[in-house]
């Protein structure tokens, strides 16, 4: 390597990052740890490069950040129904909020989280040198950090997250130096991970794992002789230890287990419908002593469910249309778990305000603020399925509570 290929990079001798290198077979490794939020950082990794003579470049993101980065523009080819329609809008939110607060990151600390990873992706093709994308797909990790906690601790689990998310618009210089740990995601369960190992299983041990088998994957023959690995510095020393430890041979049946997301309990999926028959056998019973009780309990039913779902659209800043749609679908659709009343407003709402090319294209940059989030028709689109969903399923609860408490009430 020319030393005019590194003139205008920081000198090797004068990198602080932690750095550790392992002989794995024929493999010499040079883990980097770096900061996510650091300037610094970004130009290690390009001095390193730059100077290390590597024969391959790995990079903690998986192939789907990967294309983010190398097409910013990805978003724009969303198909919005069809995320709803496969019941994945409350990730795609997710992934918004995380986006947000990443956005936020940036606009305080004037470094955009994850410059390290570019400058890698950025050396490596100028130098022609094999990027190998070793993390596992975030999608994944959030389905098995879900999965990880009981289901009755999820709701809590998703709103904390997206609360959190949306309702700062400044970042602390807490949450800054936590970053330069770890990636947006661990920063934002980190106080989760801290306490509950079953959080931080998949969150940090298990990737730590499955970047080490990625990399024997990649380099099972031994091809690359001298492999530059870019990783958080929260996971170096889990990295490192999981290098040194037994890799198989063939490291892909290891690797489908962590990219599958555990099944979860049969029973909690029965809950809609024993609910939905306790309510329509409340309506019969009500009908069987009158036809006016039962009119009262329908009535009852209707108002407290739709009443609920509506508000949720109208939180959402739905179209008044989509409101009314809210109010008339959940009453039915609680009733029939196969569809639910979010879906049905959402199609709604995509139908009277048909999001434009422009709503996509600045779907990043409007979902950094709270006010974008309403402003955007995509995102507001997303808001309107999971406050209408939620609405219709506290009206449901507290709708079945009053038709029983109806059927029970002395005066009747």
């Amino acid at each position: 390597m020319t030393s005019s290929l590194c003139t205008d990079s920081l000198p090797t001798d004068l990198i602080t990052g932690p750095r550790k290198t392992l002989q794995k077979y024929d493999t010499e490794y040079t883990l980097l740890g770096t900061a996510h939020v650091s300037r610094a950082s970004a130009d290690e990794v390009r001095a390193l490069i730059r100077d290390g003579d590597f024969d391959a470049v790995a990079i903690e993101l998986c192939p789907g950040r990967l294309s983010s980065i190398a097409d910013p523009d990805a978003l724009s080819k969303l198909d919005l129904f069809q995320v709803i329609r496969e019941g994945k809008a409350g990730m795609v939110a997710a992934n918004l909020a995380l986006g947000a607060f990443q956005q936020r990151v940036a606009e305080e600390s004037g470094i955009s989280p994850g410059e390290e990873m570019k400058a890698a992706i950025e050396e490596a093709k100028a130098r022609d040198l094999p990027l190998l994308v070793i993390d596992r797909d975030v999608g994944i990790t959030l389905k098995r950090v879900y999965r990880s906690v009981p289901w009755w601790q999820r709701a809590g689990l998703i709103s904390g997250l997206i609360g959190s998310l949306l309702s700062r618009e400044k970042v602390t210089a807490e949450e800054i130096e936590k970053l330069k740990e770890g990636d947006v995601l661990e920063a934002t369960f980190s106080e989760f991970a801290a306490e509950s190992e079953k959080l931080y299983q998949p969150l940090i041990a298990e990737r730590d794992h499955y970047m080490a088998l990625r990399l024997a994957e990649e380099n099972g023959d031994s091809r690359y002789k001298k492999v530059l690995v870019v990783v958080g510095a929260g996971h170096l020393k889990g990295l490192e230890e999981n290098l040194k430890g037994h890799l198989p041979d063939n490291p892909r049946e290891q690797l489908r287990v962590l990219e599958s997301v555990p099944a979860g309990s049969r029973w909690p999926k029965l809950i809609p419908w024993i609910i939905a028959a306790l309510i329509l056998t409340g309506f019969a019973v009500g009908f069987s002593r009158s036809t006016t009780e039962g009119l009262d309990l329908v009535m009852d039913w209707v108002l407290v469910n739709g009443g609920l779902s509506a508000l949720g659209v109208l939180i959402a800043g739905g179209h008044p249309l989509t409101i009314l749609t809210a109010f008339l679908a959940a009453p039915l659709t609680s009733l029939n778990p196969t569809i639910g009343a979010g879906f049905v407003a959402a199609a709604v709402e995509l139908y009277m305000r048909k999001p434009k090319v422009s709503d996509f294209s600045h779907l990043r940059q409007d979902t950094a603020s709270v006010r974008g989030w309403w402003r955007n028709r995509v995102s507001r689109t997303l808001l309107v399925f999971i406050l209408a969903t939620l609405g219709s399923a506290i009206g449901t609860y507290v709708g079945g509570f009053i038709v029983y408490e109806q059927l029970f009430d002395p005066v009747h």
